[in-house]
């Protein structure tokens, strides 16, 4: 495929196919989907439907590239007997669902269910056998993407063109300009006879090989696309260099057999002229084609090839063995080595180590990695050795969702495409018709314009050349591949650095729309928020009674240990975060009041506590991402805080711990005094839960639980608001705490208390007010609202429904990417544009300078000069625009907030943000 006439001609002509329901073909990913009716139509018949257009087309992996489907080159086949030995011996094994081996390609597809046999297990039984079995090759997926093949195809009719076109080149300069000029025909060289001049009769030998051999593919092509009733731009190229071909034939024939004094002038030059510059347009068109396709080819390169297979006894490798990825199964132990990729997605159940997720995700910096770890297929192992369990193999991978997800974004078409696939469907005809009308205008005109004291072959011949000259040149200069590249390159290459940048967009429709939008509507939990509770806020009593820090953290960390509860986890996550340690003191008579608190007592703390490595420094995140560093030594309470402290002094080893409401303590008959229920009340007036907590009934601190709002939230909103949106927050939430998250990130528009199809409702409302509306959210409940927005998009690590439903994708759980999303559907709109405009223009006025109305003044002029550059031109301009493409992206691969606009969100929050905090119920050191 060469244009957007040859995408249309085939999407036109496969429609009509009886059991085909909907075709769409991508120019620059040269593959296409095509759903049909499995009971009418064979993959084998459409395949041959696409052969009978002239195109090549083969089966990508990716069609059998589910998890329970794969492809098998096995050795040995000679006969059906073979194939059926091998098909029945897979079949009667328990766990093989289907298996069709073909003897000519001695492919067999294996269809299996992954939970009761592998592809291991596959390729053992056809190697028992007595055959050989290997996985199936995915290069071919690689070459397509490169455009390895038409690449080789165009370089080799540019060089055999090339060949003979620099002697042409020669013999026009030296017959035509330095030995004479049309006027003195006299000066010309005869052969045989006077009407077979030297010049042409090189000019023949020359052009002759280069119109069979170097425009054989432009022939086959455009016989094709005549046949079905369509043309593109093989067509005008080959009616060109026919054209002109046929006429010097007929022309200089004509003047041998009826004995002219004189050779007549040829255009036996056009051809190879021609054919060189066009060759050299589609080699380096390819070439670029394969540039627009390398965030792609990045991300399947990521990744590995083989695995290293481990067993395990008592926390020793007893063996290992390297093996193909595709053999990896599910549950598999893998053992990977600094400096190596990870083969598949997996959880980390021995060693420590970091891991670079760039190309993946996007993230810069390193990722730490230990035990319960998840790992990503395809990131790289950095310095420490991982035993890792695979969790997701094949198609289930990250890496492999995301090369789905791009592959299918840049297959599918933007709203503008289609625009331009119906214009390109009409320009090949127009210009054919411009081209005869250049033919019999400038005939008209020479005849009016030429010298009437000329002979008349000479005066025939002037106007004859002139005219055709023009006629060809329109012919050759039009250019609809600039229209059909205009949108696929650009869609391409921003789908493809979204990808590499952890901002996943599904087409071009959504990559188009999403700069349009007027308000984005921000989901709470799970997208404004962390989506997980934790202690953001510790208030203590004030005593003087020297108490450890690391003492508080650890009876409310061993206290809530015990605990399922999602607060439980928070306090004890906190703990953990405090001592650097999970060791625990033994708890006993542990209760759960449901709904409002635990107690417990707590024996051992005193040994626990000395158990606990006392580094010099501890760091402890609170609050809104800030980082508070708490020295390891012992400090007094009243060092920290503001309130009383419990009045019981001495030992610690043993206490009576109670976690809970206010209700309980009530219950316990534990007292509160008013100090502490005013500061429970500020907390829950800012949206917090705050629960206390008591050693041996007495009140020691007040624990503030919230979802932590994202550090970057309020980032990402202040950049949309000063882009001219409008932000909402839409939330099931109750109001209290959808308001005080709102305030802290500087969203003033709530709706709260929200039900999942009320969201939806919400929506349309604000689309009927005349929004365009993109929502951001992460889960099941958001689904309805994300697939009615004009665009939805999905935090990656929340749900698979919302995901689906969503139009753009967040790999990196960065709502920054929100931001960096419109940038990105901006620069790629703003390109198409440019695009379109350029490929407009340059046609525009391309033929009308082609067909010569620049020069009205000169009727005759070196155009032979001319058209050969500006078709050369009409080529390449297109390889030079999708060249620079990537490179007009540059600064979404570092997309990422500059500083600059940092240091005005600083700015800002002085201003505004950080007056609201209040810093004094914080932890202060």
């Amino acid at each position: 495929m060469t244009c957007a006439s040859c995408v249309q001609y085939i999407e036109r002509n496969l429609s009509k196919v009886e059991g085909v329901q909907s075709v769409v073909v991508a120019l620059i990913a040269a593959q296409g989907e095509i759903n049909f009716d499995s009971s009418l139509l064979s993959v084998d018949r459409i395949l041959d439907e696409i052969a009978s257009l002239g195109y090549k087309a083969t089966l990508l992996d990716s069609n059998y590239n589910r998890d329970n489907h794969i492809q098998f080159l096995i050795g040995g086949l000679n006969s059906e007997t073979d194939v059926t030995r091998v098909e029945s011996h897979l079949i009667a094994r328990k766990g093989v669902d289907s298996c069709h081996v073909s003897l000519a390609t001695s492919i067999a597809n294996v269809e299996f269910s992954p939970s009761l046999i592998g592809p291991r297990d596959v390729i053992q039984i056809i190697e028992g056998l007595g055959y050989t079995a290997e996985l199936a090759s995915r290069d071919d997926q690689m070459r397509r993407l490169d455009h390895t093949e038409e690449v080789k195809k165009w370089r080799t009719t540019f060089m055999i063109s090339l060949l003979c076109g620099v002697p042409v080149m020669l013999i026009m300069i030296i017959f035509h300009w330095i030995l004479h000029t049309p006027m003195h025909p006299e000066r010309q060289t005869p052969v045989f006879t006077p009407a077979l001049s030297l010049d042409n009769f090189l000019l023949f030998l020359l052009c002759t090989p280069v119109q069979v051999f170097g425009g054989r593919q432009f022939y086959m092509a455009a016989y094709k696309a005549l046949k079905h009733g369509t043309a593109n731009m093989d067509v005008l190229i080959v009616l060109a260099t026919s054209i002109a071909y046929a006429y010097s034939i007929i022309v200089l024939l004509a003047a041998i057999f009826l004995r002219w004094s004189s050779s007549p002038m040829t255009f036996f030059d056009v051809p190879p002229m021609l054919i060189v510059f066009i060759a050299l347009g589609r080699m380096l068109e390819n070439k670029a084609k394969g540039k627009t396709s390398e965030a792609l080819s990045r991300l399947m390169s990521l990744q590995a090839k083989e695995a290293t297979l481990v067993t395990m006894e008592d926390g020793r490798i007893t063996s290992e063995k390297g093996i193909n990825i595709e053999l990896v199964q599910k549950d598999d132990l893998i053992k990977v080595i600094p400096g190596a990729k990870v083969p598949v997605d997996g959880i980390v159940i021995d060693g420590k180590s970091s891991a670079d997720e760039s190309f993946i995700t996007g993230e810069s910096m390193p990722v730490v990695k230990k035990q319960g770890s998840t790992v990503i297929g395809g990131s790289v192992n950095q310095k420490g050795l991982l035993i890792v369990k695979a969790t997701h193999v094949g198609n289930d991978s990250t890496l492999a969702q995301i090369v789905r997800l791009v592959e299918e974004a840049q297959t599918s078409k933007a709203p503008i495409q289609q625009l331009a696939d119906r214009i390109a469907g009409y320009f090949v005809p127009a210009v054919v018709i411009l081209s005869l009308l250049t033919l019999i205008g400038w005939t008209i005109v020479g005849y009016y314009t030429t010298d009437s004291q000329m002979t008349p072959l000479l005066r025939f011949e002037t106007v004859i050349k002139v005219s055709m000259e023009a006629a060809i040149t329109v012919l050759a200069i039009a250019c609809p591949c600039s229209l059909g590249l205009a949108t696929p390159t650009a869609v391409m290459v921003g789908t493809g650095v979204g990808a590499t940048n952890g901002i996943l967009i599904k087409g071009g429709e959504p990559l188009e729309r999403i700069h349009k939008a007027t308000t984005i509507v921000f989901d709470k939990t799970g997208t404004i928020t962390e989506g997980r509770p934790r202690v953001v806020a510790l208030h203590c009593n004030r005593s003087p009674v020297v108490l450890p820090l690391r003492t508080i953290a650890l009876v409310c960390g061993s206290t809530e240990s015990a605990s399922e509860h999602p607060i439980g986890s928070a306090v004890t996550q906190f703990a953990r975060e405090v001592l650097g340690s999970s060791d625990w003191a033994a708890v006993s008579r542990f209760h759960v009041a449901a709904g409002h608190g635990v107690s417990c007592r707590l024996d051992g703390l005193k040994r626990v506590t000395n158990m606990i490595t006392n580094d010099s420094r501890t760091i402890l995140s609170l609050g809104a991402g800030e980082e508070i560093t708490i020295p390891g030594t012992e400090i007094k309470l009243h060092q920290l805080a503001t309130m009383d402290a419990p009045r019981s002094g001495g030992s610690l080893d043993s206490v009576e711990v109670v976690i809970g409401s206010e209700r309980m303590m009530a219950k316990l008959s534990i007292e509160i005094d008013d100090k502490t229920r005013m500061q429970m009340h500020e907390e829950q007036l800012n949206g917090r839960i705050a629960v206390l907590c008591a050693i041996n009934r007495e009140i020691v601190c007040v624990i503030c639980i919230a979802d932590q709002v994202k550090k970057e939230a309020a980032m990402a909103v202040w950049a949309l608001r000063e882009m001219g949106m409008r932000i909402v927050l839409l939330t099931g939430d109750n109001a209290k705490t959808a308001e005080s998250t709102a305030k802290w990130v500087g969203i003033d528009e709530v709706f709260a208390e929200v039900l999942p199809n009320q969201k939806q409702e919400k929506i349309k409302q604000l689309q009927n007010a005349g929004e365009k509306v993109a929502m951001v959210g992460d889960g099941v409940n958001d689904s309805p609202a994300l697939a009615s927005a004009d665009v939805g998009i999905a935090i990656a690590a929340g749900s698979d429904v919302a995901i689906e439903s969503a139009g753009i994708v967040l790999v990196r759980n960065d709502l920054i990417d929100v931001v960096a999303a419109i940038k990105l559907s901006k620069a790629t709109t703003r390109r198409i544009r440019y695009n379109f405009l350029f490929a407009i223009i340059y046609n525009v006025l391309g033929i009308p300078i082609a067909a010569g109305r620049i020069f009205q003044s000169t009727l005759f002029f070196a155009q032979k000069s001319f058209s050969d550059w500006e078709i050369f031109f009409s080529e390449h301009s297109k390889s030079v625009d999708s060249y620079k493409m990537n490179q007009s992206f540059g600064f979404l691969k570092t997309h990422r907030v500059h500083l600059p606009l940092f240091l005005e969100f600083v700015q800002f929050c002085d201003q505004i943000v950080l007056k609201r905090r209040k810093v004094d119920q914080l932890y202060k050191i």
